[in-house]
């Protein structure tokens, strides 16, 4: 099974591709929000597991 932190990296590269290929600038910018969100996701589990291999 694919680790979470992986996936939503994963998907934010995804995302980053469509926005640079969308030629529309709107649709373009809600990819890069989404990229964003999904590296925000990535980052949140890393701590979080970072944390509780802290507290053992």
């Amino acid at each position: 099974m694919v680790k979470e932190t992986k996936f939503f990296r994963k998907q934010a590269d995804k995302a980053e591709r469509m926005a640079r290929s969308a030629a529309d600038v709107e649709i373009s910018q809600r990819y890069l929000n989404m990229a964003q969100a999904y590296r925000s996701q990535a980052q949140f589990l890393k701590a979080k597991k970072k944390a509780q291999k802290k507290q053992r």
